[in-house]
């Protein structure tokens, strides 16, 4: 993994070089739903009365400030999801690897030298929080004040708003944007200045409560033998993926099985008893 890491480090690194002025703002590099949200995150975090700097937490380039407005990168297709053409790893254990060498190599600040200079506000899907766990720990036991929206699980000292889907019918867009406009909804409700004080949480969690509403999904049944080619089919592409991801992805493509039957599927598919 190191030697992957290493390569695909100089691999950006010389299109930096060759590049020169020529190559895209970080800024300008991404697309889509999530990232234009993203882009107003630092709106509405002014408004809260917040000095604010966006960072982007990235598959290929490690954590970097989206300013200065000189901040260049290449084109790259990376990311920590497994079941993806470009996944960097086939684990969660590969995803953290691959993270630790990045930042040493290309990032320009740990998550814990960015709590030192102020309130941490950082909206994560499960996946990146996976793979930036040990960046998280070390953030949490600084001791300021952190909020994680999303996220993979609790972390001491980090204040966490987990991903709700019942939200969506209010705040909007897709579930791939869901955790950065819930950060926006939270600094809407944040008048003290404080990111995560009692006033600041009670007004969301009372907003939330009556606001959420579970998602009514209609996905398509499939018989038996067609969830065996799908997994004999991802199982392929990703020998290591796990079952959980198997069942998420299966699901997140329209499709319909009870989790149980899935499991027992798999288990005879792979051979596992």
């Amino acid at each position: 993994m190191k030697e992957r890491s290493s390569n695909w480090q100089k691999r950006i690194q010389t299109a930096t070089v060759r590049g020169g002025t020529s190559l895209p703002l970080l800024a300008d590099l991404y697309r889509g739903d999530h990232w234009s949200r993203t882009r107003r995150l630092t709106a509405a975090a002014t408004a809260a009365g917040y000095k604010t700097q966006l960072w982007v937490a990235s598959a290929g380039l490690g954590l970097q400030p989206v300013e200065p407005k000189t901040q260049t990168a290449p084109a790259y297709a990376a990311t920590f999801s497994t079941r993806h053409a470009d996944s960097v790893g086939a684990s969660a254990t590969e995803n953290a690897q691959w993270w630790s060498h990045l930042q040493e190599g290309s990032g320009r600040a740990t998550l814990k030298e960015i709590g030192r200079q102020g309130p941490v506000l950082m909206a994560l899907s499960e996946v990146y929080a996976s793979a930036m766990e040990e960046e998280l720990l070390a953030l949490g036991a600084l001791g300021g004040e952190a909020l994680l929206i999303g996220g993979l699980r609790e972390i001491p000292g980090v204040h966490r708003v987990p991903s709700d889907a019942g939200l969506r019918h209010a705040l909007g867009g897709t579930l791939t944007s869901l955790n950065v406009r819930m950060a926006e909804s939270w600094l809407e409700h944040s008048k003290d200045g404080t990111l995560t004080s009692p006033a600041t949480t009670n007004s969301w969690n009372r907003w939330a409560a009556a606001t959420t509403k579970p998602e009514q999904y209609n996905r398509e049944p499939m018989s038996d033998e067609d969830v065996i080619v799908f997994i004999k089919q991802e199982t392929a592409k990703l020998p290591r993926v796990s079952r959980t991801r198997l069942l998420r992805a299966l699901r997140d493509d329209g499709k319909a099985c009870e989790q149980s039957r899935f499991a027992n599927l798999y288990k005879t598919t792979m051979g596992e008893r």
